[in-house]
């Protein structure tokens, strides 16, 4: 298959929307951007897109995916409208109001419309409506469900950049959309709303305290990212966000987390190791590896967020054998920078 490339980097390029929304109709798949990473689109309501979709990532299939809309209304169809579940959309209205169109992903009962291929086999749908105008545009055009993961292959950082998307996809795809650097870099925070209370199954940049502004208490799930079942939202259970380096996130005072990783650092130079450090604008000159990349700097934790998974490739790009990061400890997009890097690490930590 050849992997058709199209800069886009206005929602109103018609002519390029219509194709991409064209190709998604007829059950093929198209990488665009987002406001948080690039996505992998396909039909939300085609079982065979779906299919599709699973088998171009490498992922598992009971790994359920989120299905994008552009108008809250067409969150209708999708959604199961029971009594018993008209709390659940009532949430789901007061949040959408807050948060909609933007990074935020809620968990619902699903209807019989969706199929189970979409959600990973779960009674449950995940459920956004991004904040780009050209994803917008393209779930307009494509007939307004959208089935879209990050468009990265299974368990490899998500993409901020077309030329990533690329790096894993090309050949397996039928078109990527680049819109140049994606604006939050981090995927969208996960609540599900079919518990009670409402719980978060993933951070991102809409913290716990903005949704318990609008829903009261809010738990976050503990258990599921580590435990044996089914994982109820994407991101769970399985590795993600990971370089191909051996790579290590250490937490503590900055002194001591700086003392530790440079003297990690020397006995993986004796050792022959080539070596990557993942730091801040206020600590990267300290720290003597082969590669150190800063993610920006602790004053503006959203700057982390967006070069993250940028600078985990770039590692990758330069042959990092084995990588120490920094950690992150702060409330919001920190607890979210924290939560991927633990991940890409395979929840290798250790405390100085």
């Amino acid at each position: 298959m050849n992997t058709k490339v199209i800069v886009c980097m206005e929602e109103d390029d018609k002519a390029v929307l219509a194709e991409a929304g064209r190709i998604i109709r007829q059950g093929g798949l198209v990488a665009f951007p987002t406001e948080t990473v690039y996505g992998l689109g396909g039909d939300a309501l085609n079982p065979l897109s779906s299919q599709k979709i699973y088998q171009a990532k490498g992922r598992p299939s009971d790994n359920p995916l989120i299905v994008h809309i552009c108008r809250f209304e067409d969150i209708y169809r999708l959604v199961s409208k029971a009594p018993a579940h008209r709390k659940m959309l009532a949430a789901a209205k007061r949040l959408a109001e807050a948060f909609w169109p933007g990074p935020l992903t809620m968990i619902l009962p699903k209807s019989e419309e969706v199929p189970f291929e979409t959600t990973g086999g779960l009674s449950t749908v995940a459920v956004r409506f991004p904040a780009h105008k050209t994803a917008q545009a393209l779930i307009a055009a494509a007939g307004g469900y959208v089935a879209a993961p990050s468009a990265n292959t299974s368990g490899r950082p998500s993409p901020a950049l077309a030329k990533y998307v690329l790096e894993d996809m090309e050949g397996s795809i039928d078109m990527v959309i680049d819109g140049g650097e994606v604006g939050i870099g981090l995927e969208s925070t996960i609540v599900d709303l079919t518990v009670e209370p409402a719980e978060i199954l993933r951070p991102g940049y809409i913290s716990r305290d903005m949704l318990q502004e609008i829903l009261g208490r809010v738990e976050k799930d503990e258990a599921g990212e580590t435990g044996g079942q089914a994982p109820r939202a994407p991101g769970m259970k399985y590795r993600h966000y990971a370089p191909h380096g051996d790579m290590t996130v250490v937490s503590g005072e900055k002194e001591n987390v700086m003392a530790y990783i440079n003297e990690q650092l020397s006995l993986q130079k004796k050792a022959g190791k080539k070596s990557g450090v993942i730091a801040t604008d206020e600590s990267a000159a300290r720290y003597r590896a082969d590669i150190v990349k800063s993610v920006g700097s602790r004053a503006d934790e959203l700057s982390a967020a967006k070069h993250l998974y940028t600078v985990l490739r770039e590692m990758d790009e330069e042959g990092a054998e084995v990588i120490y990061s920094e950690a992150f400890t702060g409330k919001g997009i920190g607890e979210a920078v924290m939560n991927r890097l633990l991940k890409a690490a395979g929840y290798h930590m250790v405390q100085v």
